[in-house]
């Protein structure tokens, strides 16, 4: 299947996972920075998998334009869809985690040291920057936090990504 040519047609599924794909960093980071939603730890290791797929999707994008061996063209868009599972993971494990279902990182939400027992360390810990705790969502948007739609877009464009890979 990953020797055939890449027809035409799908074109636009290339540019949809692409779009979405950047769509959705922007967005992590717009809420970041100009709503001021602090990510956690989890959050941010949710944003890996994005990194590193946009460029590899920006690849297989050309690829299909440039008429690059088919195989290199959907094999790019192979390894998109597996990030993109990946990515579908992290997502889960964090909602999980703010949903109580399991534990999440021990070092998420607190400060080095851990909690003051005097009044000097007290004040000193006030200083710091505390992280936002993984266990808390910061928003809820249709019953969803940030790491449930990471989990819901995921899989819809790595079910996207991957069955045009395959697909004659």
């Amino acid at each position: 299947m990953l020797n055939q040519a890449v027809p035409a047609s799908h074109t636009k599924f290339y540019l949809i996972v692409l779009f979405g794909m950047c769509a959705v960093i922007l967005s992590a980071l717009a809420f970041e920075h100009i709503g001021g939603y602090q990510p956690c730890k989890l959050c941010l290791q949710q944003r890996e998998p994005w990194y590193l797929g946009i460029p590899v999707m920006l690849l297989a994008t050309l690829s299909l334009l440039f008429k690059w061996p088919a195989y290199v063209t959907r094999g790019l868009l192979l390894i998109v869809g597996l990030i993109l599972v990946y990515s579908f993971v992290l997502g889960v494990h964090h909602s999980g985690v703010e949903w109580g279902w399991w534990e999440g990182p021990g070092d998420c939400g607190v400060t080095e040291g851990g909690i003051a027992n005097d009044t000097g360390n007290f004040l000193q810990q006030l200083e710091q920057v505390v992280p936002p705790s993984c266990t808390d969502a910061a928003l809820r948007v249709l019953g969803l936090s940030f790491a449930g739609w990471n989990a819901v877009v995921s899989a819809v464009l790595a079910a996207i990504a991957i069955s045009t890979a395959l697909t004659r």
